[in-house]
């Protein structure tokens, strides 16, 4: 299964042209070799979406999902494609391959030490992306230094050194 990201397809240079976010869709439905797609739609994206009457028999629209419930979707899918910076962490610590539709992120060490790729924003480019993941040899990430869940602590021993 692969997973969208609940606010897919929300930036505006995906969105706002409704014939790029067709073809962006068309990529990635026809290069999945019909596997699963599960697609939390944004309500920003719903309207276009549904205008373009975008359908594939493996395409299942979905409400937007919960946090909890969108990363326990996340961690059992084959990758997530996404055009938001937010779940490049999340896959970035499950170690889920991870496609993103944009030119730049505000989080380089997802793509220097996580598995994920920017792929950027022209449709051509999906296609040798899930060519890669499909034939295995997407790249195994690793888990940036600092991210073992122990903020918390750091925090507080800063705190109580006052």
């Amino acid at each position: 299964m692969v997973a969208f990201e609940k606010d897919l397809m929300a930036h505006p240079a995906n969105v706002d042209e409704a014939e790029k976010l067709k073809r962006l869709m068309n990529e990635i439905v026809t290069n999945l070799h019909g596997m699963p797609i599960v697609f939390p739609i944004h309500p920003r994206t719903a309207k276009i979406f549904h205008e373009l009457g975008i359908q594939a028999d493996n395409l299942h629209i979905v409400e937007p999902m919960g946090y909890l419930e969108f990363n326990y979707l996340v961690e059992r899918a084959k990758a997530v494609v996404t055009d938001s910076g937010g779940i490049t962490e999340e896959t970035t610590v499950m170690g889920v391959p991870c496609i993103t539709l944009r030119d730049n992120t505000e989080r380089p060490e997802t793509c220097t030490i996580g598995a994920n790729e920017l792929i950027g924003t022209n449709p051509d480019n999906i296609k040798p992306a899930l060519d890669k993941l499909f034939a295995g040899q997407w790249k195994q990430g690793g888990i940036p230094p600092l991210w073992d869940g122990r903020a918390a602590e750091r925090i507080v021993d800063v705190l109580v050194g006052l």
